[in-house]
């Protein structure tokens, strides 16, 4: 089997597997298994959403690829839904820095949906990403698929990043999920009076982060812009400082169980912490584990 038809080739993967994601499997409702064409970005990767309407404006798509590519650029995974708009415009911005991008889909894997994202999602496999679903082949399909597979969309990452929200949009129950499953959700800001922006709005006044940048998220995330490697006084977050003093204190690479482990921290803190510094260059992976 060659390299491509092993790409085009569906797999399973059950919830226990190893390969399936951890962020996900900590979702009170996770999927019990994951039909997936290509691969999965590496679990130390941290991964964002970029979500947003179907009717995106011109520059509401601009923004989200180029948030989507600046993001991919330090290192991000971008996953969105390979619906037309800002979710379009999400893996393109990521497939242009030649980044690795995850799709989510809300139908079987048999046909790409929309079939007029067949190419982009052809590309997304070619660059070493990944198009996922829970349905299998033999689902049939009802309309509010669409809203349950964003809780995969949102449970896989960090964090969320809305881009233009109408008043009545998917991605407003994207973010909410992502709330509920203590996710960081941002949005970008627009004009008051657009209706694509309605949704947006509402969500900052609940709680959301407003962003005017890649650096906002970058910076609420805990990530210096450009700086791979930064000193150990640079670092703040407790959990973090925790997960690297114990590293530290054991003298050898410490593996993702035995982490949790010496620090009694939660899984999904020590996934995300890891993650957080494995960018910025403060731990590496090794093939015995982090040091």
């Amino acid at each position: 089997m060659t390299a491509q038809e092993s790409k085009n080739k569906i797999k399973f993967i059950e919830e226990e597997a190893p390969r399936y994601p951890c962020l996900l499997k900590e979702i009170s409702d996770a999927p019990a298994g994951l039909y997936l064409l290509g691969e999965l970005p590496a679990e130390e990767k941290p991964k964002i959403a970029v979500v947003g309407t179907r009717k995106a404006t011109t520059e509401g798509r601009s923004i989200a690829k180029r948030i989507a590519k600046e993001l991919s650029e330090q290192g991000m995974v971008i996953v969105s839904g390979l619906a037309v708009g800002i979710d379009s415009a999400a893996h393109e911005g990521a497939l242009e820095a030649n980044g690795k991008t995850i799709a989510v889909l809300a139908n079987d894997l048999g046909k790409i949906y929309p079939a007029r994202n067949q190419n982009l999602g052809e590309k997304i496999l070619e660059f070493g990403g990944a198009i996922i679903s829970e349905y299998g082949s033999e689902t049939p399909y009802f309309k509010g698929q669409f809203l349950k597979r964003n809780r995969i969309i949102s449970g896989l990452c960090q964090a969320v990043i809305i881009v233009e929200a109408p008043q009545k949009s998917g991605s407003l129950a994207t973010a909410r999920l992502a709330a509920e499953q203590g996710r960081e959700v941002f949005v970008v800001p627009g004009p008051i009076n657009h209706p694509n922006y309605y949704g947006s709005h509402q969500l900052i006044r609940d709680g959301a982060r407003l962003i005017s940048s890649t650096e906002d998220v970058l910076e609420d995330l805990g990530i210096s812009v450009n700086q791979h490697k930064p000193a150990f006084e640079n670092i703040k977050d407790k959990n973090q400082l925790l997960i690297i003093q114990t590293i530290k204190e054991a003298g050898h690479p410490l593996n993702i169980d035995k982490i949790i482990e010496l620090t009694k921290l939660e899984p999904q803190v020590v996934n995300q912490s890891i993650a957080l510094l494995s960018i910025q260059g403060v731990v590496k992976e090794t093939e015995r584990g982090y040091a």
